[in-house]
């Protein structure tokens, strides 16, 4: 044993130096240098240095809840909703990384919520595609998601491109936690722009931007006729979302006979050219900005010719020779639009250190979204009630097709907006705000259209002539106005973290004579029994909030 023992004693210590020899003879290896993150003060705070490179990045984020309730005493079908609850968050990215040309940077932004109720769950989302809705039988239109691409642009020696705010937007709801009032705010639109920065604090933007965010239909006649011959294709069959009348025929009076259908869906055709002259001071800014909107429609609706009952139905060549003979050729046409806005913004630390005050005020002719008149009611829609629940619908579209002269006549608005924010401490402090709005609709259109009540149902206005009474109380293509007024307040007990509280008062009326009430729908002779001028609502939100 001992032997044996020896032998192995002798073989480990001859393993040892030999393993001890060779690797002296192999080169040293360094551990690789550790790269700690640098903070970068070049932006302010909260940026650092992406490890082994010169950009500097900040990650930023948001996380809200909210509820609120809009009181709706109509409990007809689909109606009768009032709580509404949402949580919210946001993530940011920032990179900037200094050039020989300036400031190179990329910003992106995504938002998430999970929301319920009448107005969280907006179906103005739903319709410019930015959430997508419950199918349950209890929380169908009740229950949405929301996701967005919120922001993703690059800035670049005064260039700016990609999925930003629209530069026409200056007040932009900023001291609201709703963001009810009239006024242009758009949050995220696909645009390329570039901006000149002058001495003294004066900058101008050239923008050309995305028009499919800032169209409001051309206003469409649902069909509704069951007088069709035999045979005759239904508009039902048609493939567009919104097929619009042209009379071809009259019985000599009042009443169209007969009428060929245009397709009122717009196209993609013309981007939208924005200008904004900005001047930035200590004592606050001002802003003056314009637009140029196309709306548009497609052409003529093959087959889609009807009649009433007892009218021959009239052949494609004897209903081109008609609208012909009325100048009308080709039904796909456009009609050019336009906005403007000016707005300043005052500081008051005289009053309390924060204080500010927004005056705004912007008119459009067939360009609805610049002024921002739908931003309670609702956008991407011809025509809803301004609440849940209201006893009548406005009516928001950027044109309409005449269906005497088919030309595409456009609608004109203007909103004004003011508000002022007042820190009571620190701590807390509250917004007051108010605005005021009106779309108008060109004298004779909605005469015009009324001449189609025997062919095309509810979408139309009993006819001006034979039926004035009835006319003189349809909300279609009415003329209208919104007052919005309110006032929060705010408890921020720690830096980033808001509580607050606002209530909304939401008055919406026609603007000329009385229409039908649709919460109490009771006839009596052909004519309502219950008429209004306007609506009245409220509107109360909470709201939890913490930014990093």
């Amino acid at each position: 044993m001992n032997g044996m023992r020896s032998v192995l004693l002798c073989s480990t210590a001859a393993l040892a130096g030999m393993s001890t020899a060779e690797a002296a003879d192999l080169p040293l290896q360094k551990a690789a240098p550790i790269e700690y993150v640098r903070v970068c003060g070049a932006y302010g705070a909260g940026f650092f240095y992406i490890p082994g490179t010169d950009t500097c990045l900040r990650i930023s984020g948001r996380a809200r809840f909210e509820a609120g309730t809009i009181p709706d005493p109509n409990r007809n079908q689909s109606q009768g909703d009032a709580l509404q609850m949402r949580g919210l968050m946001r993530l940011s990215v920032d990179a900037r990384t200094q050039t020989d040309y300036g400031t190179l940077r990329a910003f992106v932004r995504g938002e998430y919520a999970s929301r319920t109720g009448t107005l969280l769950s907006s179906a103005t989302q739903l319709r410019i595609a930015n959430a997508f809705p419950a199918t349950g039988q209890d929380t169908f239109s009740r229950v949405q998601n929301f996701a967005i691409v919120e922001k993703a642009f690059v800035q670049f020696a005064g260039l700016t491109a990609g999925r930003a705010s629209s530069f026409f937007d200056f007040y932009a709801h900023d001291y609201e936690l709703i963001g009810s009032t009239g006024g242009s705010d758009i949050s995220a639109t696909n645009l390329m722009a570039y901006t000149k920065v002058f001495d003294g604090g004066l900058s101008a933007t050239l923008s050309m931007e995305d028009p499919a965010y800032r169209r409001q239909p051309v206003y469409s006649a649902a069909f509704a006729s069951t007088t069709n011959p035999g045979g005759v294709p239904s508009l039902f069959g048609v493939p567009t979302t919104a097929p619009t009348a042209l009379i071809l025929t009259t019985d000599g009076g009042f009443n169209a006979t007969s009428a060929a259908f245009l397709d009122a869906v717009q196209r993609q055709r013309t981007p939208d050219f924005v200008g904004a002259l900005r001047y930035d001071q200590p004592w606050g800014s001002a802003q003056l900005s314009g637009a140029f909107h196309e709306t548009n429609v497609g052409g003529f609706i093959a087959g889609s010719t009807v009649s009433s009952a007892g009218t021959p139905l009239p052949s494609a060549n004897t209903a081109a020779a008609l609208l012909a003979a009325r100048g009308i050729e080709s039904g796909s046409q456009s009609a050019y639009g336009w906005a403007v806005q000016g707005g300043v913004k005052i500081n008051l630390p005289m009053i309390a250190p924060g204080d500010g005050f927004y005056l705004q005020g912007s008119y459009a002719e067939g360009a609805m979204l610049y002024t921002g008149y739908t931003y309670l009611t609702g956008s991407y829609a011809s025509n809803i009630t301004p609440v849940q629940g209201g006893a009548f619908q406005q009516f928001l579209s950027d044109g309409v097709i005449n269906p005497l002269t088919g030309k595409l006549d456009l609608s004109t608005s203007f909103t004004i907006v003011g508000s002022f924010l007042h820190y009571w401490a620190p701590e807390w402090r509250s917004a007051f705000f108010g605005s005021y709005g009106e779309v108008a609709f060109k004298r004779g259109t909605r005469e015009a259209f009324s001449l189609l009540n025997n062919l095309v149902g509810g979408a139309v206005p009993p006819n001006a002539y034979t039926n004035p009474a009835g006319f003189a109380v349809s909300p279609v293509l009415r003329d209208n106005g919104q007052i919005i007024a309110g006032a929060s307040l705010i408890w921020s007990p720690v830096k980033d973290l808001d509580i607050g509280i606002e209530g909304t008062y939401i008055g919406t009326s026609v603007l000329d004579g009385r229409v039908a009430d649709i919460t109490r729908p009771v006839t009596v002779g052909g004519l309502p029994l219950y008429t209004t001028k306007r609506y009245d609502a409220t509107q109360i939100r909470m709201r939890v909030q913490r930014d990093f």
